[in-house]
């Protein structure tokens, strides 16, 4: 592992959105074969959206800039949880996996909200 830590790296909500990226890809493998192109994709690819949003607005030089990521990121979260209650609702989570997916997304769509604040703060 390289020495050198990026800026994003260090944000407790990219850590959090990183493990729940981690956490979605572990669980889907677990869906049902046929939907492997329809809700697990499109769960993978938000849930890697959220972290990757994090990280790209952690790059950008302006507050608003950051704060336009974050947004995404929030509005990515927001899919996430969508997709995750479908995908409970069809069965394709257990009652566990779903409730520690909702916690998660939870506290991580607080996080994100202070952290879109204070980067709108002048």
């Amino acid at each position: 592992m390289s020495g050198y830590i990026f800026a994003f790296e260090k944000l407790k909500a990219w850590q959090l959105a990183k493990d729940l990226a981690i956490r979605i890809y572990k669980y889907t493998k677990e869906f049902p074969e046929e939907e492997r192109f329809g809700l697990v994709s499109q769960l993978r690819r938000a849930g890697i959206s959220v972290a990757s949003n994090l990280a790209e607005g952690s790059a950008r030089q302006s507050k608003k800039d950051q704060a336009h990521f974050s947004q995404l990121a929030y509005s990515s979260l927001v899919e996430v949880v969508c997709q995750l209650k479908i995908a409970s609702e069809l069965g394709y989570l257990s009652t566990e996996e779903y409730e520690v997916l909702r916690k998660q997304t939870g506290k991580l769509s607080y996080m994100i909200n202070a952290l879109q604040a204070s980067q709108k703060k002048p």
